[in-house]
This record gives C-alpha cells, structure tokens and sequence, in this order.
C-alpha cells in the first residue's frame, strides 16, 4: 500500500514551522475530493479508492495529518483538529480553490465536521466514514449505546496519558496492529498493508505528536480546545452528507452512528461484514457510495 499510483505526485506545504505532505492525483482543472484518514493511520488506507475517484473525473488531495511524517513532527507545534481543519484549508487555497468535497475518516472525519460547521458555503459535500455528524442537541436514543461505548472507547485515556508514545512504538507497533484487529474483526490485512502505519507507530518523535491529538481534548485551558468542543456541539453544517460505517466497527458503535446520523439529518448506508476501516476493507463499495454522493452535488 505504501507505493505512489499511476498518475500521482507528492506535495509540500510549509505552515506553523511545519512541512507538511500530501498525496494528489488528477487534473488540476477538475473538482476536488479531499481524503482525511484518521488514527491509526495513513493515506495509504485510500490507496483503492483513488484511481475510481480519479476515474470519474475528480483531483483527489490526500494529506498526511500534521505529526504523521517525520517533518511534520515536532514537540512544539500545535496538534489538535482546528489545526488539522487550518492545514486543510491552507492546502486548498495552495491548489487554486477549487469546487470541493470533504470526506474523513476516524479523526479525519472531525476535521471534516469543524471546516464544513466553520464555513460551510466552502465545500460541495460531506462524508463521514466510521463517525457520525455529532451536534445539534441531545438524541435521547443514544443512551442505550454509552455504556458499550464507554467500554469502546477505553483506549482514550491510555492515548491521552505520558506513556502511549512508548506503548505504541514497542514490539513494531504491536499495539497499533491490535487495535486494527479489534476495531476491524475480520479483516486479514498484511504486513504489506499495515507497513505504512507500522512506520508512523515505530518512530518515537511521531508517535509523541500523534497522541497529543488525545491530550489536547481533554485541555480546557487551551482556547483551541474550547473551539472544537463548541464546534463540535453546534448544529450540523447545512450541507449534503452522507455517513459510511461499518457494521462490525470495534470503535464506534453502530448503534450510535445510525442514531445520531438520523438525528443530524444524514444519509447513513451501514456495510456488513466491515469494520472500522471500510475504505480499506471495502474501497469498492465505499468508492461507489462516494460517487453516487459526489455526483448527486456536482458543482
């Protein structure tokens, strides 16, 4: 999965002290689709969902979220997802702006909901993959999902705290390869598969920058960390979206997902026999959702 596609080039983008990267495919004439993956892991899980993008007519952008590359790695900067959701629209500015389409996975996915909340004339549409659209007040029916959830989500505080660079970076990234198996029971991803993540997790100066996404949620003193909660709990952009989950995700429940994708609004289309990582798992009916959706909101 680690190998550049037919077509592609590697892009740079200097911010915050920064050296940013991304992976762009198509014509630079056409509309774009921006792919954000999420943790733990890269753009490579996009890898065949791009040439069927790329295929139908679209410039595909898919960066490497600040602290996944080694010089975007540094114990100073900022990582949290309003920095994230900052570097995206940077990216899209360095490309000319163009008729957009967000689509995100995992953290990938928030970012997504914080530039389409933050100004949503920008973008032509949304997806979320393995995250529903959170806001817009309390849907009582989530209830019966929190306390699995709770259970699902034990793994935040362990990514929160001082000793998850070093957990995550033991026995070539065996942790990391855990939560792939957990969150996405069933698939038999390869060495080859997982080798890009593998070189995220091993490297300690990576790993460090990769948590402190965890730690900056839980950082009320930081006025970054006050803007996403409050982004994050305002009603939902009013833009097309469409949430593609996993029936057998490991992270999220799926109850959770349909209930508040209901709530919000949203197209929700659930993939049996999948986990977490649909795109990787399934990028043939994910690929063909995410165009059905991109077409119907043409520019």
């Amino acid at each position: 999965m680690s190998s550049m596609l037919p077509g592609e080039s590697t892009l740079k983008l200097q911010r915050d002290g920064l050296t940013l990267t991304a992976r762009h495919a198509g014509p630079a004439d056409a509309p774009l689709v921006v792919l954000l993956h999420g943790f733990p892991d890269t753009p490579h899980t996009w890898d065949a969902v791009i040439p069927p993008l790329v295929g139908a007519g679209y410039q595909v952008l898919a960066p490497w979220l600040r602290g996944y590359t080694p010089a975007s790695a540094s114990r100073t900067a900022r990582y949290d997802l309003l920095a994230v959701a900052d570097d995206i629209a940077a990216w899209c500015h360095a490309l000319g702006d163009p008729p957009a389409h967000l689509v995100g996975h995992d953290w990938g996915a928030f970012a997504t909901l914080v530039l389409a909340k933050r100004a949503p004339r920008r973008w032509l549409s949304v997806t979320l993959l393995a995250i529903p659209p959170f806001g817009g007040g309390f849907a009582p029916a989530i209830a019966r999902y929190l306390p699995a959830q709770m259970l699902l989500s034990s793994y935040i505080p362990i990514m929160a705290s001082g000793a998850s660079p070093r957990l995550l970076t033991r026995s070539g990234a065996g942790f990391v390869r855990r939560l792939w198996s957990r969150w996405s029971p069933g698939w038999e991803f390869t060495d080859a598969e997982f080798a890009p993540t593998a070189a995220v997790f091993t490297d300690r100066a990576m790993a460090y920058a990769t948590t402190r996404y965890y730690r900056s949620l839980f950082q009320v003193h930081r006025a970054p960390t006050r803007a996403f909660h409050r982004l994050l709990l305002a009603a939902p952009a009013p833009l097309p979206t469409l949430v593609l989950a996993g029936l057998r995700d490991g992270c999220l429940s799926p109850g959770l997902v349909r209930v508040l994708s209901e709530h919000a609004g949203a197209d929700l289309v659930q993939l049996p026999g999948c986990g977490h990582f649909l795109q990787a798992e399934k990028p043939g009916e994910v690929a063909a959702h995410l165009l059905a959706h991109l077409d119907n909101h043409a520019p």
